[in-house]
């Protein structure tokens, strides 16, 4: 069982990642087609029940709140957890290792198709990139700093969870770009 701390957590970091991928709520973001909003919401209702799961795991203990928690606040809170997320997501993705990730997709893009426009394969995956570490700066790093049993995620059932928050963070990542992309044609 969450404690109060931890479910008030789940319902920053569920604001928050709209934050990290839109700048606002996803509710606010115009687009025509209403099923790509739909996938982003499926997934990231999924990725959040594996984080909730990991929560459990590794027993997350976050300090006690006394104030009480309203949604003004709880939204101030889910913004400035994203905006450290997403800024901590660009210290890393500048760093010469992530370059080199980069630089090597890019290599393998080429190998597929000669023909591919190279400043799209190079921007799709600095994006992909940063919004995953953005992700996870906001939900697992967080968490691991607040937590009891860390290590919980190298046993068998962690490896597990750990595997399903990767694969629907991926997705989530997937479907907000799609979001995106879909938004920035409709401003066109």
């Amino acid at each position: 069982m969450l404690s109060k701390e931890s479910k008030i957590r789940v319902l920053e970091n569920f604001y928050s990642l709209d934050y990290v991928f839109f700048g606002k709520p996803v509710s606010q973001v115009d687009m025509c087609c209403p099923l790509v909003k739909e996938e982003y919401l499926s997934v990231k209702g999924a990725l959040m029940s594996v984080y909730v799961e990991i929560l459990k795991l590794v027993q997350h203990a976050p300090e006690a709140i006394e104030e009480k928690v309203n949604s003004k606040i709880l939204m101030g809170l889910a913004r400035k957890s994203a905006k450290i997320a997403r800024e901590n997501a660009q210290k890393i993705v500048t760093t010469p290792k992530a370059r080199a990730n980069i630089k090597e997709t890019l290599k393998e893009a080429l190998k597929e198709d000669k023909k591919v426009d190279v400043s799209k394969v190079v921007e799709n995956t600095i994006r992909s990139k940063a919004f995953s570490l953005a992700v996870d700066n906001l939900l697992i790093a967080r968490s691991i700093k607040e937590s009891k049993a860390v290590k919980s995620l190298n046993e068998w059932e962690g490896q597990i969870v750990e595997d399903s928050y990767k694969i629907l963070r991926d997705n989530l990542v997937e479907a907000a770009r799609m979001v995106l992309e879909t938004d920035e044609e409709d401003v066109k």
